[in-house]
Formats: C-alpha cells, sequence, structure tokens
C-alpha cells in the first residue's frame, strides 16, 4: 500500500497545491491529505471540480482532481469542452469501482467496465497507479513532465491503495440528535395507502431496506443527485403519494432540480432532506450543507410548504398534514452522522427491485 503522508508530500513538492473533487471511499485517505496539508474544495459534483480545477490553472496552481469513476460521466462535457479545448493540464486520481473480476456494488459494474475506455476516447493521458510508495512517487514525477507540457493526466486507482490518514479536525458541527433509522422508520411504517418511497443511494436505501423493504420502495443504487428529478417524474405522471428521501450531498450534486419540482409543483410529493453534514457513504468528509439554508431555497424555488423539523414528533405532525393536504413539500431534517450497526445491502438486484416496483403502476 502507498503512504498516504509520503505520497501526498511528494505531490507537494512536485507543485502539485490545488485539489478538488467528490469523495470516494477508495480515496478517503488521499482526499483527508488534501483537507488536512493543502487547499482542497469539496465539489457538488466532478463537473463541478474539473471547472474549479482549471480556473486554478490560470492562478499558477497545479491542480488535482480526485473523484471516483462513478463521477466520470459528470465531467465528460468540462473535460472535453473545457480543459481540452483551452490546454488545460491537470492530474487526476479516478476510482475504480466494478473492476472486472472483483466483487462490488451492481451500479458500479458498466462503468468499471468501460473507465479506461472512457479516458481513452476523451484523449486523457492515464495509467494504473502502483502501489509500491517509490514506485507511486515516481510515477508523479513522470506525470508532472506531461503536465508541464500542458497534457492532464490521469492515475486509475484499484481498491485498498492507501494507508490511513485520519482527518485532523471535523469541519462540521453537527448538533443533532436524530438518527437516521428513526426517521425512516417514522416515514415507513406510517405510508399510507397508495403511498411509494424513493431512497437516495448509499447509507439511507441501505437501511431502508433492512428496516422494512417493501415492493412500494424504490432504492437508488448510483445515480447520485437523481433522486429528486426521477421522484417529479412519478408524481407528475401518477396519482400515487411520493416521498422522495433525499441526502444533502445528493442534493447538493443537482440542487437545480429544486427549481423544476418548484416550477411543476406536483402536489402528491413530499421531498424530505436528511442532512447530516457529511458524506456518509463514501468516507465521511464533509459536504457544504452547513452553510445552506435548504428550507429557503426550495421556497424560492416554488415549494409550496418548507419547513426545518428538530424533532421525530415534529416531523410526524408535518408528514400527516401532507397527508390531510397535499401541497409540493419540502422538510429538512438534521440528523446524526452514521447508521445502524452490522448494515447490511439490499439482496435483490436493481432489476429485480425495479420490475416489482414497477407493478405499483399497472
Amino acid at each position: 500500500m502507498i503512504e498516504t503522508k509520503v505520497f501526498g508530500d511528494s505531490l507537494k513538492k512536485n507543485g502539485f497545491n490545488f485539489y478538488a473533487g467528490v469523495p470516494c471511499s477508495y480515496q478517503k485517505y488521499l482526499i483527508n491529505y488534501a483537507i488536512n496539508y493543502s487547499s482542497y474544495i469539496m465539489s457538488s459534483n466532478e463537473g463541478d471540480a474539473v471547472a474549479s480545477c482549471s480556473g486554478a490553472y490560470y492562478t499558477g496552481k497545479k491542480p488535482v482532481i480526485l473523484m471516483q469513476n462513478s463521477g466520470l460521466g459528470n465531467a465528460v462535457s468540462p473535460l472535453t469542452s473545457l480543459a481540452y479545448n483551452y490546454k488545460i493540464p491537470m492530474l487526476g486520481f479516478i476510482s475504480l469501482r466494478g473492476e472486472p473480476g472483483t466483487k462490488d456494488e451492481p451500479q458500479h459494474k458498466l462503468m468499471g467496465e468501460i473507465t479506461c475506455d472512457l479516458l481513452d476516447l476523451m484523449r486523457i493521458k492515464w495509467t494504473f497507479l502502483k502501489t509500491n510508495t517509490a514506485e507511486a512517487i515516481n510515477q508523479i514525477k513522470d506525470a508532472s513532465k506531461i503536465i508541464e507540457q500542458k497534457d492532464s493526466f490521469f492515475f486509475v486507482i484499484r481498491k485498498n491503495s492507501f494507508t490511513k490518514l485520519d482527518l485532523i479536525k471535523d469541519l462540521n458541527d453537527n448538533s443533532s440528535i436524530i438518527k437516521r433509522a428513526e426517521v425512516l422508520k417514522l416515514i415507513s411504517f406510517s405510508r399510507k395507502k397508495d403511498t411509494v418511497l424513493i431512497a437516495t443511494t448509499g447509507k439511507t436505501g441501505r437501511e431502508l431496506f433492512e428496516l422494512n423493504d417493501s415492493p412500494k420502495n424504490f432504492y437508488m443504487t448510483g445515480s447520485m443527485g437523481c433522486l429528486s428529478s426521477f421522484s417529479l417524474g412519478i408524481s407528475k405522471n401518477s396519482s400515487k403519494n411520493v416521498i422522495a428521501i433525499d441526502g444533502d450531498g445528493s442534493l447538493l450534486m443537482r440542487m437545480g432540480n429544486l427549481s423544476t419540482i418548484g416550477y411543476y409543483k406536483p402536489k402528491n410529493l413530499l421531498h424530505i432532506l436528511l442532512d447530516n453534514f457529511s458524506h456518509d457513504s463514501t468516507g465521511g468528509q464533509f459536504t457544504t450543507s452547513l452553510n445552506t439554508d435548504f428550507k429557503n431555497i426550495a421556497k424560492s424555488c416554488g415549494y409550496s410548504i418548507c419547513l426545518n423539523v428538530d424533532s421525530i414528533s415534529d416531523l410526524e405532525l408535518a408528514i400527516n398534514n401532507w397527508y390531510k393536504d397535499p401541497q409540493l413539500t419540502f422538510i429538512h431534517v438534521n440528523i446524526l452522522s452514521g447508521s445502524i450497526s452490522n448494515l447490511g445491502r439490499p439482496n435483490i438486484s436493481p432489476y429485480q427491485m425495479s420490475e416489482r416496483f414497477k407493478q405499483n403502476f399497472d
């Protein structure tokens, strides 16, 4: 494995002094290094990270982008129309989730098969990052020479490449006492007839599956940020009640969805945001939600009712009011980080879940 602190110091020695990205568990410790010892922007999505790296380049920085391969799709446009056209070089680290021949979550299968091909198609030079510290440092030296020629260079990272490195300081002050599981139990066990639940990717969907699986539940696996638009598509074309259970990292990734939903105002949509100020499923790094007033943003986007709640009893009251008088509603709930112990994963495939969910509308 690569000694993370030594490797990070080598990056700094080679002039790489600015980072931007979206967390991935494979790169957790390298991201922690960037936060601890360098300048790091926690981007809302990977395309924004590419743009921030591009801007930093013009100020004399040698930028580094950190992302999971699942986010490569978000980055394609700025990589091909901004970085490529303007010859803005950047160093990239992209984790290889879904690597062929390895066991991983189903949402990573296709992207794992095509990641390297996508890099080739975008004419980005790349190689696999070696897991020996000295060899990896030599790779950085070689990559730096390529970047000096105004070409980007990406490293593809496999699982367990970096040694543990903790964050020096927790950047989020979370005073909530509400657990995600408490909220999910309330929503799922009190649901009325003809109500479907849409759970965002990561621990929210996994916990809901374990606590109260139902054919009326849809678990987003991957597609981070798409939960709200997916829920809009259902609510605009069905009379069923739709409860969308979102997360802060997910909503921040595509917050423009709020404006679209507010414009169309489906009364049968209840949008609940579970906000723990962190990317809980991919390493626990902070999100930028702490300084984001989601309630008033949703209100300004056209949601009819917008609430902040800080207790289970207040949340129960708000949900019951929505059932009694359906209006497009947004509820923001601060929750604790972490999840239930020994959290498992759905034991049905995405396709099996999809087929049984579709029967709700037949």
